[in-house]
């Protein structure tokens, strides 16, 4: 069985590496925004933006347009700042997490398990 690619480079006769247009497999709103918006703060990206062509097809379109830049580069940059925010986002929360059951739960307050 051959295995679906989760990312593909919408080709075009076009040349120019500062636009680009991918299609991300598998994917929806969530992670079209976040990308967007981390993108969207590269001082070199001129456009960037996303569409779901489909309700039912479990995709999205994400478009790059840069000042210069090559736009997969671009969304590589994207993909990393974003892993890295998470990352940061779960290491914060989970810290959080383990401070607050140090601290002992009030009686008054009842609080389903979290496991961490």
């Amino acid at each position: 069985m051959e295995k679906k690619r989760l990312l593909e480079v919408i080709e075009t006769d076009n040349e120019d590496e500062t636009c680009r247009t991918f299609v991300l497999h598998g994917e929806d709103h969530t992670l079209g925004n976040s990308l967007r918006y981390i993108i969207m703060k590269n001082p070199e990206v001129q456009f960037c933006g996303y569409s779901i062509p489909h309700p039912s097809e479990n995709k999205i379109n994400f478009r790059i347009q840069t000042n210069g830049a090559i736009a997969t580069d671009v969304l590589k940059k994207g993909l990393t700042d974003l892993y890295h925010a998470c990352d940061h986002v779960l290491k914060t929360f989970e810290v959080g997490i383990n401070n607050y059951k140090k601290q002992g739960f009030p009686s008054d307050v009842e609080m389903a398990s979290v496991d961490t």
